[in-house]
Parts: structure tokens; sequence; C-alpha cells
């Protein structure tokens, strides 16, 4: 299903109409008749903010006369100068502009209006911040960057199985909206694998690029691979250049499809066919380019048995996804996260002792699908809330990730902004949520050698040994409404007795952080003393205790 247009006619009905031929971009463009005009309404904007866009506009005759405003408010005094362009050829011209805006609003309206001459073909139109950064939003680049994600997974999950990657590259106004073929709305294809890759170098981190293996066949995949990594004399690699990315991207991680397991997946098929599309799209893939490492689909139980069994010579991690319901009771709904972990681990070390394939390789688990998920959709389409109760639980599976970390190569929290993610944001603003700070803390702070940790319930903790090998990080999590004193007995290190205490902590389970307020869950930083057999953690907390040793 495709929601209504954001778009609306201003003047009588039918002064708009929706032709083919000559379409600027995708099956048909709006032509709006002198006097009339089209609006998006809605539009969140802050006082004093610089905006800058530009519109596409072509005449249906000899000359056309298009008047762009901004407006913040209701009436005359509250909307922006008109830019007005004129267009007196015969071909599609951009016309750029800039605004100001002189209220904050969140209803906001970009009026286009045909003001003299013949009707117009109106093409793409785009406003944005002027602060963007090649298309994105600073305020949520800059929480990215916090949260320091070594490796990002795109473009899906169950969106990839419907998806051509071919509509996502080229001229960014002229690329083909198409239906989004797992969810609904539009996919306007406005960040496709160069945004992907330009996105990866602005934060800093690694990409991994699931291919199409629903609908999508071998040739595809293998020329995805070619305009990623082919040189600039490639058939794909010449396309890459000619927009301006000489060099190839060198992207090593490729995963091979989604979920294929699931009925719900577009293009599902039962595991014995499925086995032979996997090792096919592989091997050509590989033939294309040696040097990948690829993710296969996996699902605990008969899915990743054959997978493992029959695919083994052709993955070097396979997938793992799970989401975690609400559950009544903190301490249950917390426990769920290591339950949910501990059971991949365990299943695969079975596996391992069970599949002749197996014998003598080290294939770890990609678990990059993993969050809680549940509740109204707050932030859009699947956009659910996250409370600190969810923080607490998702503390608690890294900490499992962390003791079975033989097992688990890597992991991606689902999803990043928005939909199940952990950053929400409104139409002005960004923010961490609960589930955010504490993948921020550990990112930032917890050790990267795990040692056997061992606790007594509720408690759940989890040290290591910070890369220098200097300190000693713990990690502990109380799913109570108590403050508690959790002994310690540290066995062949010793700690200085002080050191830093990073908190996330609160009275209500159900607390929560929302974009444009003052947030109510935060890392509060402190210097403790006198360690020595016991820690003291606040109620329903999550801390991280950094202590130099001797």
């Amino acid at each position: 299903m495709v929601a209504a247009s954001p778009w609306q006619i201003l003047g009588d009905a039918d002064s708009v109409t929706m032709v083919e031929t000559d379409s600027f971009v995708g099956e048909h463009t709006p032509r709006v008749q002198p006097g009339s005009g089209i609006a998006q309404r809605d539009l969140g904007l802050i006082k004093g903010r610089k905006y800058v866009g530009y519109i596409w506009t072509k005449p249906d005759g000899d000359s056309a006369t298009v008047s762009v405003r901004l407006r913040w408010g209701d009436g005359t005094h509250r909307v922006s100068d008109a830019h007005i362009f004129e267009n007196s050829t015969n071909r599609y011209q951009e016309s750029p502009f800039t605004f100001t805006a002189k209220e904050d609003t969140n209803q906001g309206v970009l009026e286009i209006a045909v003001t003299d001459g013949d009707p117009c073909l109106i093409g793409t139109v785009s406003l944005m911040p002027a602060d963007n950064i090649q298309g994105m939003r600073a305020d949520t680049l800059e929480l990215l960057k916090q949260l320091d994600s070594p490796i990002y997974r795109w473009p899906g999950g169950n969106f990839v199985s419907g998806y051509d990657w071919k509509d996502g590259i080229g001229d960014r106004d002229r690329r083909p909206p198409r239906t989004n073929p797992a969810w609904t709305g539009v996919e306007h294809n406005d960040f496709g694998l160069d945004e992907f890759i330009t996105f990866c170098r602005l934060i800093d981190t690694e990409p991994l690029i699931v291919v199409n293996t629903g609908l999508g066949q071998v040739d595809s995949a293998v020329e995805e691979l070619q305009y990623a990594n082919g040189a600039a004399d490639t058939p794909m690699g010449k396309l890459r250049a000619r927009g301006g990315n000489a060099q190839p991207y060198g992207v090593k991680w490729w995963g091979i499809g989604n979920e294929m397991y699931g009925g719900w997946q577009l293009g599902h098929m039962q595991l014995e066919d499925y086995m032979k599309k996997h090792n096919q799209f592989v091997d050509a893939m590989r033939e294309e380019d040696p040097g990948i490492k690829v993710v296969a689909v996996g699902a605990v139980g008969q899915w990743s048995e054959g997978m493992m069994a029959e695919c083994a010579e052709h993955m070097d991690l396979i997938s793992e996804h799970f989401y975690c319901q609400q559950r009544v009771g903190v301490i249950d709904h917390v426990n769920q996260m290591r339950d949910q972990v501990r059971g991949k681990a365990e299943a695969h070390r079975r596996y391992r002792r069970e599949i002749p394939a197996l014998a003598g390789k080290d294939i770890r688990i990609a678990l990059d699908e993993w969050n809680y998920w549940y509740g109204p959709h707050v932030f859009g389409e699947l956009g659910t809330r996250y409370f600190l109760k969810d923080a607490l639980g998702i503390a608690v599976g890294l900490h499992e990730m962390g003791r079975h970390s033989d097992m688990f190569f890597m992991a991606q929290y689902a999803q990043t902004v928005n939909v199940i993610g952990c950053i929400k944001t409104s139409k002005t603003d960004a923010a961490l949520a609960t589930t955010g700070l504490v993948l921020k803390l550990y990112r930032e702070h917890f050790g990267t050698t795990p040692l056997a940790t061992e606790t007594g319930r509720p408690v759940n903790a989890l040290a290591a040994l910070s890369a220098d090998g200097k300190t000693l990080t713990l990690g502990v999590v109380n799913p109570t409404a108590e403050s508690l004193k959790v002994p310690l007995a540290i066995k062949g290190l010793t700690i200085t007795g002080s050191g830093t205490l990073r908190e996330i902590a609160g009275e209500d389970p159900l607390a929560y952080n929302e974009p444009g307020t003052e947030p109510k869950i935060l890392i509060v930083e402190k210097e403790v003393t006198g360690i020595s057999d016991s820690v003291t953690v606040a109620p329903l907390s999550v801390s991280l205790f950094s202590l130099p040793l001797k």
C-alpha cells in the first residue's frame, strides 16, 4: 500500500495533472496550469536556520514563470519572499533557491506556483537545511559518530529481497521512485550504494552490503560487486567512475540474502533449493573478487544445520537474527536477551560437534539483527520507543556476546535511526534512545578482551581487559528497584582501588528520551574510590567501572 502523496494542489483539482510524455523521472510528471500550484505541508523549520534547495522546471509551451515560497505560519506576513524563475527553453532547467526561517514550526509549507505563461512541468524539488552533509542531517550524523559502530549493514533486511541496486545509482534527481517492496510507501532511491559508501566514510565505519537473493539473480549480484570493487576499466567500474568515483570502494563484507527461510521474504524458497542458489551466488561473486568475505543466511534449527552441512565451503560467517518482545516484570524482560544470545551460541557449538562439513573450520555467527521489537509506532512505520528497561536488556545482551565471543564474530543492533533504531528523530531534532546510550557507552569504554565472570542473580556482569591491558572494565546490570552491593573476588589481577564509574540509571523502568526535550536518561560519570571487595550499583542501572590495574 502506498500512502497519499505529501503534495497538495493549490487551486482547482483539475489544474494539476500527471503526464507521461517527457517525464522528468519515473513514469509521470506533474503538469501545473497557470494560476495554480502544488504545496507540501507539515515541514519542520527552525528560526534563523538557512534552508537550501532547487527545482527542475520545463514549460509545456513557449515559456512559464514559477514562484517558490516557504511559509512558516498562517497569514501573508508569515511567508518568505518569493523566488521567481522563468524558463523559456524547451528543456528541464534547474533553479536554486535559499530561505531563512523566521519562526520555529512543524507546520511549514513549501509552495510552488505557476504565475505566468504556459503550463509548467515540475521535476524534482529539493529543500534541506543548509548544514546538511552530502544530503544527510548533521545532527543525526553527529550521533552516529558518537555510536562509533565498526560496521554497518545495508540495504536490509526484508527490503533487499525486492531491491534492484541499479535503481539507486546515477543522478539522484532522476532515479526512479518505486513502491517499497517489503513494507509500505515509496522508495525514492535517494540513498543508494554510492551514498552508503559516502556515509560509511563520513562516520569512519566499514560497509557490509547485502545482495538480493530473493527476487534477484546471480548476474545482478556480480554486477553490483563489480560496481563496488571493480577497476575503472571494467563495465560496472566504468559506470561507477562516470558518477565521479574512479577508485574502487574495496567492500570486503557481503551478505548473501536476508531471512530466506521465512515465508514473509520475497522470493522465499525451500531450503534444498536455496542452498543451491546460495552456492551459485558465492561461486560467481568469488570468481569476480576472490578477496570478499561472505555472510550466509542462517536460522538456528533445520535451516542453519542444512546451510552449514551443504554450504560450509561457501561462507565465512553465518547470520542469525532475533527480536525480543515485552515481558511482564523488568527482570524477565531483561533476561530474555541473555537467553536468546546464549541459545544461538550453544546451538552453533553443537553444530561444530555434529556436522562433518564444519571439521577444521571456524565459521562464527554474524548476529546482524538483534533488538527489542514491541509497542506502538511512535516514530513512523515500525518506529517503536525504547525505555530504560530495554537499555538494561541491551547491556545484558552485550555481556552474553562477550561470554561467547568465541562464537560471535560481529553483531549489528537493528536498526539505527527511527524504525526500531537506537537514534530517534523528529522533524528538527535527534536524540540517542536509551538503548543507544548503552551501545555508545560500551563501544567507548568497555574492554576488548572478555574475562571469565561469574555472578549471582539477579545481577548480570561481565569483566574485560582494555586493549593495553592496563585497565579492568566491569559492566554490571541491576534490573531490580533496589540499590545492590555486589561482592568482588578478582583472581590474577590487582586493582588500584579507585577508578571511574559511568552509569545509566533511573527510578522508572519506562523512562525514555525524546528528541527536542531534555533527556531523562543520561550517561553519568563519577570517580569511585576504596574499591576492594565490592561495588555498589544503583537501582535499574547499567554500571560500567573502569578500574586501573597495579
